[in-house]
């Protein structure tokens, strides 16, 4: 590889400036990180750069070639699933990839084009499980992370597609897991393809590698468990890609390890394992002991492997041994002969002279050897110390040295082991050998890496050459698909120039090559290793350049290798390649007294033997390249051919049976020496990676276009290089313009078909100038966004300094008031103050002039009170005297005036007088005197009265005043008596008062007393106070305390009374939650043990299908069709009466002797288990259902104990009925006799006697039977109130009793079925008179059928017919009435008891408003009257508008009916016009019996015929179409129409037709399921009808439980005679059946839709950045078949979900169904998740997100959100939100732990070590945070599973779902082709 061409790729200038990151090599880390300080320029010398430590340093150029250091790929990049998805492509971009993907991410594949890498942990990890094979499984290889099984799953897949093939080529260095990842490969095979016989060829194939690794592996220094041999396994496949068995080839077993092991080494495992088994019993003859006293085996110093048992290995061994048939007597002959080796090792040889050598006698090893190989101890010690030699006259016995006796015996050692590993390979092989056709295989070679070691020796030189012609292969298998690829997208192909080691291998192969003259040597009688290497020396070392001399020895030799110069030792090479033995030795063994076929194998016809190798052993079944068949004659010479020569013809038919394949290359790289876990060192892995051709693949990769890129994924990522004028439609286009633009030379990419291939190093360049863009447009952004929120800040800050200023002033002024407020309140109190201190001057100023005023006042007002007093007692005088002489002087005027007014008066009166009587005189004058003289006189009057009313007011004012003057008198009188007294008592007083005071000193000197007393009392008080106050403190401290603690107490109590509660709450949830999860792991260990049942039964009917094809020989023209198939194990489940059943089960049974008896007994043992789980369940369940029934016995039996007097009456009237019908049925009998006495010509006439007694019979019937009615109806009505309580028992008791019907007799055509009609009714009338009556029927019958005279004579015109008709149709008519009028009866009973306790509830609540109102007042009592009268009446109203439209509605659907019917019955009637002839009018006239009927009552039953029940499957199940019954007839028909069969069967008390009827079903649905599994409509349907038909099962079954919701209808429907529980089960376990087929089915259909919908599809367009892919996303094994949205799944679930609505599904079963779509769309997602590196990231998160949030609208629009299927996308919501939240500081770590409570550990770690940054811009997650994430969930109890579960299927149930559909009223349509059935 050239160095520095990635620099090439554009001007250095533009790549190497400052801050760019390059690679440096270091003698320690091979290849070192450092970044430019400075811009390099062309024409610098120097390089300025800084290393990751800090340090800065200047690196020179190369001063010849000036190449520049490789450029490191961006952070972006880094960690990549595929090597050749980085830009730049060289050996430390390669290497640091590596170490990442390793040391950090702890992923140990990794990519590199084809091939895939390999590095070995040196720790168990928990991904190679049947889960990670599952989710490989289908999946095409660029999709999911690097694996082994994603390999394997390619092969796989292109053998199947391609027809051709496969190989799988493991190679890698000792220690580098190669045979770990060759059995994980093959595990892979065993697992995904299955076997196709009935031998687990799968489990042998795996059983083999334990027998392998004991006795070709051993311990080195390097490894373990290093395989010392190459092997190549070939894997066959039949037609249908199952394994049938597998071809085992070895390659140069290392033989010397079995007598010598270097130190720290271990001999074959098997040698170990044996001496630790030496204690059992059956090793005891083996005379074994510890490792340590065996030559063979101590060598190394050290025997044990840490964590490893080798007795228990031993047990493995052994049993892998006895399952590959390999019987118990060979497996003691094999160990006996690996014991014997061991005894052989530790023959002790010693020198009897220089040339001769002894074995002493009785040498107790070769004692043991000589047992144990059954010769004699004679012949073996003196063939070990001597040999033969044989001249062309004579045969010489030669003695040999202690050296060649010591070698010879070694010698031997190897030869036997190699013959024993030939011997159980060959029996492997012959195990595995397939018994059928091979139709393809896979091969997987594990085989040896190159190897050096500082001595190389024959084994090495093998090991190194294999390696050159698989590195050859390699190389031109690599150039080959390069080549493919250019040539498909139609890009120029110029030659690519890599390595060929043509050359090197014509050195060690071609004419006069190393090989060749080492084999020329060894022919030579005294040819020698130093005349070998002298022989290379002059033939290669001047003519080749590949080989070289050491300087410092002539006893080696150099070969330039592909990986490495390799320096080997002559010493020993002619030795190794002859691998001679004596032959006497062999002589010797063959001629073994013991009776073991194993020895004889091994030594007999030693020249026929295949060589020690193993290189042919086994042969092969289907190769392109057969080996060459040895021939008997050459058998000396092929025994002469040297280990070399047959090595390289080994190595030829492998390498020609690689090129007929195609391979698949594993790389296996030892990480470290020292076998540490997870720790990279980069001087070992870069040997390996140049050794195994990784950094060619590189090469030839980084040669031509290794970047390749689809031009919708170009321009995704690279849209933002774009401007919005360069985007076009068209995007092969606009990816052409913009990289023309973008690069401007056009040889550093190609335009493809589909894709765009660039030159190493441009997407780097394109990433480059990607990163500045989106860097530019971030610094954009973040100064408008830093613009912004300084800008806010600024805003902020001003805002609060505004109101600091604010707040600032606001304090000042607030100061400078309260300064103002506290002066103006000093100068107040100062006022106040002084205001006081003057007014209190003033006011003793004031007081002292007051004081002084009233003395001077009161002097003075004395004085004048005593001046006024006596001025006043004058003036009172005076007044007196004054008023007397004024009274005096007045009464004399006051006469006088008097007297002079009458003088006057009088006189004036008198000429008055004579006025008036001169006027009166005269009339005119009277008139006007008497004008007015009435209104004066009413004045007058008024006046009067005016003047009375004043009088009497006067007078009673008067005789007020005289009261109060009485009154007040009386007061005075009453006061001056009192002033009296008071002078008396004063008198008295004044005498009184020395007696006063002298008690008043008396009371003083008391007083003076009692204040001593009061003072001693008062201070005793106060101190009793004191002592009082201080005890009542004391005691309110004490009951503080106490109120403290019974606080304390209170809240302890409830707080232990609320965690009780709480955590009885919590106990009764967790044992809730453990019962429900009980419940359901029981219902899904049944539900699984169904499967498995299930499955077996499929098994066991494939293998006797295969059988019967294998045994049987087909007739020509016929093929046995899957139609004809018989259904899963419905020939051992039921007693089916279908004649293909019984057929094939006689034929099962005639090929089933030929089955392998192995299987079979498997089989019944398993089936024995299942059987027994089945009954335990179904025991439990009859336990519970038995004690349920127990207790409903004892009620029923309590309830009919009271009413037993009831029943006894109604028996009595039963029997009375049964004797009527009995007289009715003797006058029928005696009609008949009468008829059949009269055998007259004329007798059946319609005059006739016998007609007449005929109708008079019927007449009398009909009467009778009307009555008969009545009294029917009346008992009908007395046994309605015992129909609940009795029903169910009833239905038991009658289960035996025959069933009261009439049979139709025109419908009957044998005597047989009449006479069973008849005896029904015989037994229903329980009369002995009647007991002749069958044969009395069928005389009858003969004669009524007879064509004979009689018959004619008897019904010549069919009267006799039509009567019995009439008589017929009048008694099914009278019974139909019957019966309606009973159920008509039983309904108004309902009502009225109905309307009883309506009625009785109103009287009740009226009382108790009558109480109410008459507790109330008037008033309020006539309010509440009113208001419950309002209230009644609006009830009334609504109630009779609610009947009002009732019956509207009724009306309008009357109409309706009458409308149609009037309709039908006019077209009736115009086709029956049409098509009546003259003579039926003739004969319908004269019909002389005309009985009207009415529409028949049906039953809810449909009749068939036996015979019919084969065509009633096949049409109803095997032929049925379910689309067309989905959308156009109602939900679940097929089950209603069965069920409706299935009640006649019982209502005729039919057990056979039951059972059969039940059998068939259930057959003919698994057959359809069968037939159509695959089809989720099929499969929903019947999933459908049968959960209907169990429900009809359960509703109809008369068990109380399920009849709460019947109708009385519906319940007098029920079934009477069979308990169908136990069919009930079966069906329930084949609905179980059929919802998990209808889940397979459904998650067939999602499964390729969920990664591409839920994952790779963007439904947010331009979140998701697309990284530069690798080789693997190109070449993925299936071309693109459409992509998936999540539209499409949304699409899908909508039509499972609409599929099952139209088939009527419960509501329950689809939220189960749903529930169990969203786990398998969450797991299967979250798996992928955890398996795809590429889709750990941010925006994929958001993608998750917007997915899940788009499911649970789809819920929500479904109206599905509480069916549980939310929840179980938890999982991937928390991978989701993990994905996009901060993961950096502890507080990240705690946050993530827990938000992440439904992951584990180890997917919460998996998705942090895959989370992988898209753009540069986002950060990895660092080791310390992974490490801190799992230090916190150590204490976590889950699983360590990674991957959840995808065959999960939660437990079902079925949830009783009762129909309200009345059977009745079921309309059977004409396009189910079902007019055989009758309805009832």
């Amino acid at each position: 590889m050239e160095k520095g061409h990635d620099s090439c790729s554009m001007a250095a200038s533009e790549l190497y400036t400052k801050f760019a990151r390059v690679w440096i090599p270091d003698a320690e880390e091979v290849w070192k990180s450092a970044e430019l300080t400075k811009n390099y320029k062309h024409g610098d010398s120097t390089l300025h750069l800084t290393l990751e430590d800090g340090m800065d340093i200047e690196h020179k150029l190369d001063d010849k070639t000036k190449n520049l250091p490789h450029l490191r790929n961006p952070d972006i990049l880094v960690g990549e699933n595929d090597l050749t998805a980085l830009s730049y492509l060289h050996e430390p971009a390669v290497l640091h990839n590596l170490k990442v993907r390793f040391t950090d991410s702890k992923l140990i594949y990794t990519y590199c084009g084809i091939v895939l890498v390999a590095i070995n942990p040196y720790e168990n990890l928990p991904i190679y499980g049947s889960d990670i094979i599952n989710a490989y499984s289908g999946q095409n290889m660029g999709d999911m992370d690097p694996h082994i099984f994603a390999v394997a799953e390619e092969a796989y897949k292109q053998m199947a597609r391609d027809e051709r093939n496969q190989s799988i080529i493991v190679s890698g260095e000792s220690g580098a897991g190669k045979t770990v990842s060759a059995k994980y490969a093959m595990r892979y095979f065993a697992t995904v393809s299955g076997a196709a016989t009935e031998a687990n060829v799968e489990e042998k194939v795996l059983a083999s590698n334990p027998i392998m690794e004991a006795i070709g592996n051993a311990k080195t220094t390097r490894n373990d468990n290093s395989s010392r041999f190459g092997k190549y396994i070939e894997i066959g496949f039949d037609k249908r890609y199952r394994i049938i068995g597998a071809n085992m080839r070895t390659y140069l077993l290392e033989k010397s390890r079995v007598v010598f092991q270097a130190d720290e080494e271990r001999n074959y495992h098997i040698f170990y394992q044996l001496c630790a088994s030496s204690h059992l019993p059956e090793f005891k003859n083996l005379k074994l002991g510890s490792a340590d006293d065996f030559h063979c085996t101590n060598q190394g110093q050290n025997p044990i492997i840490d964590g490893v048992d080798d007795a228990k290995e031993m047990c493995t061994t052994r049993h892998a041994f006895s399952l590959l048939g390999i019987n118990e007597l060979n497996q003691r002959g094999l160990f006996q002969v690996l014991a014997a080796i061991l005894h052989l090792g530790n023959v002790e040889i010693k020198d009897r002279d220089s040339d001769s050598s002894i074995i002493p006698p009785n040498n107790r090893h070769l004692t043991v050897f000589c047992e144990l190989m059954g010769v004699t101890y004679q012949d073996m010690s003196h063939w070990l110390c001597h040999k033969k030699l044989k001249t062309a006259q004579e045969t010489y016995i030669k003695p040999i040295p202690r050296l060649q006796a010591s070698n010879a015996r070694d010698a031997l050692a190897k030869h036997i082991y190699a013959k024993v590993f030939n011997w159980i390979v060959d029996h492997v092989n012959k195990s595995l050998r397939a018994t059928v056709k091979q139709h393809s295989f896979i091969g997987v070679l594990d085989i040896y890496g190159f190897e050096t070691f500082e001595i190389n020796s024959f084994e090495q030189f093998c090991i190194n050459y294999a390696n050159e012609k698989l590195q050859q292969q390699f190389n031109m298998h690599v150039f080959k698909l390069e080549q493919e690829e250019y040539l498909k997208e139609q890009i120029p192909w110029t030659l690519i120039d890599f390595y060929d080691n043509q050359p090197c291998i014509n050195l060690i192969e071609a004419k006069m090559g190393v090989l060749d003259l080492l084999d020329e040597e060894c022919k030579m009688p005294k040819g020698s290793d130093d005349s070998w290497a002298q022989k290379l020396y002059n033939t290669h070392l001047k003519t080749c350049s590949l080989f070289e001399k050491p300087r410092m020895s002539n006893k080696a030799f150099i070969i330039q290798h592909f990986a490495d110069k390799v320096q080997y030792q002559c010493d020993g090479f002619l030795e190794k390649n002859k691998d001679t033995v004596n032959e006497e030795q062999i002589n010797v063994l063959k001629a073994s007294k013991l009776k073991l076929d194993l020895l004889v194998e091994l030594f007999q016809d030693e020249e026929k033997a295949t060589s020690p190798t193993g290189t042919a052993a086994g042969g092969r079944t289907r190769l392109s390249v057969k080996p060459k068949e040895i021939r008997p004659g050459a058998s000396s010479k092929e025994h002469k051919k040297t280990v070399g020569c047959q090595f390289r013809n080994s190595l030829a038919m492998l390498m020609e049976t690689l090129n007929a394949t195609t391979p698949h290359y594993v790389r296996c790289i030892k990480p470290n020496d020292l076998k540490f876990p997870f720790t990279f060192d980069p001087k070992r892995a870069v040997q390996q990676l140049r050794a195994c051709g990784v950094l060619e693949t590189i090469r030839i990769s980084a040669a031509g276009f290794p970047s390749r890129w689809t031009y919708q994924e170009f321009f995704s990522r690279y849209r933002v290089l774009m401007k919005q004028k360069d985007v076009l439609s068209d995007r092969r286009l606009t990816c052409r313009n913009v990289l023309e633009k973008l690069v401007q030379d056009q040889d550093k990419y190609q335009f493809g078909k589909t894709k765009i291939f660039f030159r190493a190093g441009q997407v780097a360049y394109l990433e480059k100038l990607r990163a500045d863009k989106l860097r530019k447009a971030c610094v954009r952004i973040q100064k408008t966004i830093r613009c912004w929120l300084v800008r806010k800040k600024y805003l902020r800050k001003k805002h609060a300094a505004i109101t600091i200023q604010r707040y600032t002033r606001g304090h000042q002024a607030r100061c400078l008031v309260k300064y103002m407020r506290q002066t103006l309140a000093a100068i107040t109190i100062q006022k106040f103050q002084r205001m006081c201190v003057q007014r209190k001057l003033y006011l003793q100023k004031q007081a002292a002039a007051l004081v002084m005023q009233t003395i001077l006042r009161a002097y003075m007002a004395r004085q004048k009170y005593q001046g006024l007093l006596r001025n006043h007692k004058a003036v009172f005088i005076q007044k007196h005297v004054r008023g007397w002489l004024a009274r005096q002087r007045y009464k004399r005027s006051l006469r006088a005036i008097v007297y002079l007014q009458c003088c006057i008066r009088r006189m004036k009166a008198k000429k008055e007088l004579k006025k008036l009587k001169i006027e009166a005189r005269s009339v005119e004058h009277f008139k006007k005197l008497n004008v007015g003289m009435e209104n004066k006189i009413m004045q007058l009057q008024r006046k009067l009265d005016e003047q009375a009313k004043d009088n009497r007011v006067t007078s009673e004012r008067l005789n007020c005043l005289e009261t109060s003057h009485a009154v007040e008198s009386e007061k005075l009188k009453v006061e001056v008596s009192k002033l009296k007294g008071i002078e008396e008592e004063a008198k008295n007083n004044a005498n009184r008062v020395t007696s006063l005071l002298e008690e008043l000193e008396k009371l003083r000197k008391e007083l003076t007393t009692t204040q001593k007393e009061k003072k001693t009392i008062e201070d005793w008080a106060t101190k009793y106070r004191d002592e009082m106050e201080k005890m009542v403190a004391e005691l309110k401290e004490q009951n503080g305390l106490l109120k403290t603690e019974k606080d304390d107490l209170n809240r302890m109590i409830k707080e232990q009374s609320q965690q009780m509660t709480e955590k009885m709450a919590r106990a009764l949830a967790e044992e809730t939650q453990q019962l429900e999860s009980d419940l359901n792991e029981e219902r899904s260990r049944y539900q699984n043990l169904l499967t498995e049942h299930l499955r077996l039964e499929e098994r066991y009917d494939d293998l006797k299908e295969e059988i019967t094809l294998s045994v049987s020989v087909p007739k020509p023209g016929h093929r046995r069709t899957d139609s004809t198939h018989s259904s899963n194990g419905s020939e051992c489940t039921y007693n089916s009466e279908f004649a293909e059943s019984e057929e094939s089960s006689r034929h099962g049974e005639d090929v089933t002797r030929g089955m392998d008896t192995s299987l079979t007994l498997k089989l019944q043992k398993r089936v024995t288990e299942l059987e027994q789980e089945k009954s335990s369940l179904r025991n439990e369940l009859e336990n519970k259902e038995e004690q349920f029934q127990r207790a409903r016995v004892r009620d029923d039996e309590e309830h009919r104990k009271s009413r037993g007097a009831e029943l006894e009456y109604e028996s009595l009237k039963r029997q009375e009925l049964d004797s009527e019908n009995k007289k009715l049925k003797h006058d029928l009998t005696a009609m008949r006799q009468s008829l059949l006495g009269n055998a007259g010509a004329g007798a059946g006439a319609p005059g006739s006697p016998p007609y007449k007694v005929l109708m008079d019979q019927l007449n009398s019937s009909c009467e009778e039977l009307e009555v008969r009615k009545e009294e029917v109806l009346i008992l009908r009505s007395q046994l309605v109130s015992q129909k609940e309580a009795m029903q169910h028992k009833d239905e038991k008791e009658t289960m035996t009793e025959p069933v009261h019907y009439v049979e139709d007799v025109h419908k009957m055509k044998d005597s047989g079925a009449i006479t069973q009609a008849y005896l029904g009714l015989k037994e229903t009338n329980r009369s002995p008179r009647f007991l002749r009556k069958p044969l009395e029927a069928n005389e009858l019958l003969n004669r009524l059928r007879s064509p004979t005279a009689d018959f004619h004579r008897l019904n010549e015109d069919g009267e006799l017919w039509l009567v019995y008709e009439g008589l017929k149709e009048t008694n099914r008519l009278l019974e139909g009435q019957m019966q309606q009028q009973r159920r008509s009866y039983d309904n108004e009973v309902e009502v009225l008891r109905g309307e009883l306790q309506s009625v009785k509830e109103e009287n009740n609540r009226q009382q108790q408003l009558l109480a109410q109102n008459l507790q109330l007042p008037p008033e309020a009592r006539i309010e509440a009257s009113l208001q419950h009268e309002i209230t009644r009446l609006t009830n009334e109203n609504l109630d009779l508008m609610e009947q009002l439209e009732k019956q509207d509605k009724t009306i309008r659907k009357l109409k309706k009916q009458l409308k149609v019917f009037s309709k039908k019955i006019g077209e009736m009637g115009a086709g029956q016009g049409e098509t009546i002839s003259p003579g039926q009018m003739v004969e319908e006239t004269v019909r002389p019996v005309n009985i009207p009927r009415r529409e028949k009552d049906f039953q809810g039953m449909l009749e068939y015929k036996k015979e019919d029940e084969l065509k009633l499957v096949k049409n109803l199940i095997l032929e049925l179409k379910p689309r067309g019954v989905a959308v156009n007839l109602i939900p679940g028909l097929p089950a209603y129409i069965l069920f409706m069969c299935l009640r006649h069967a019982d209502y005729v008390n039919d057990d056979q037709k039951v059972r059969t009827l039940l059998t068939s079903t259930i057959n003919s649905i698994k057959k359809i399921l069968k037939k159509r599994g695959d089809d989720f409509e099929t499969v929903s349907f019947w999933l459908s009808n049968t959960c209907r038909f169990l429900h009809c099962l359960k509703q109809y079954s008369g068990d109380e439980s399920f009849m709460k919701h019947n109708t009385p209808k519906q319940n007098d429907h029920c079934l009477s005679n069979f308990d169908l529980a136990e069919y009930r089960q079966v069906l329930s376990d084949l609905a179980i059946q059929i919802y998990q087929q209808l889940i397979k089915c459904m998650e067939n259909i999602l499964q390729p839709m969920i990664v591409s919908g839920m994952l790779e599809h963007e439904t947010i367009q331009g979140v998701s950045g697309v990284k530069p892919t690798g080789l693997r996303k190109r070449t993925s094994s299936i071309a693109d078949e459409g992509t998936y949205t999540l539209e499409s799944i949304l699409r899908q679930l909508s039509a499972f979900h609409s599929t099952m609505c139209q088939h009527g599904t419960d509501p329950e079963l689809i939220k189960q169904v749903v529930k169990q779509q969203f786990y398998i769309i969450g797991a299967v997602t979250l798996n992928n998740l955890l398996l795809r590196k590429d889709m750990c990231s941010w925006s994929k998160g958001m993608q998750i997100r917007y997915n899940v949030s788009q499911l649970e609208e789809w819920l929500r629009d479904k109206s599905l959100m509480l069916c549980g299927a939310k929840e179980t996308l938890e999982p991937l919501i928390q991978a989701a939100q993990l994905l996009q939240v901060k993961k950096k500081t502890d507080e990240d770590a705690e946050a993530i732990c827990s938000m992440c409570n439904s992951l584990s550990t180890s997917q919460i770690v998996k998705v942090l070590n895959l989370y992988t940054p898209v753009n540069e811009f986002e950060e990895r997650v660092s080791v310390t945070f992974i490490r801190t994430i799992q230090t916190r969930l150590r204490d976590r109890c889950e699983t360590p599973q990674l991957l959840m579960d995808t065959k999960i299927i939660y437990p079902v149930t079925f949830p009783f779902n009762p129909s309200s559909l009345a059977l009745e009223t079921i309309q059977i349509p004409g396009s189910l082709n079902l007019a055989f059935l009758t309805r009832v």
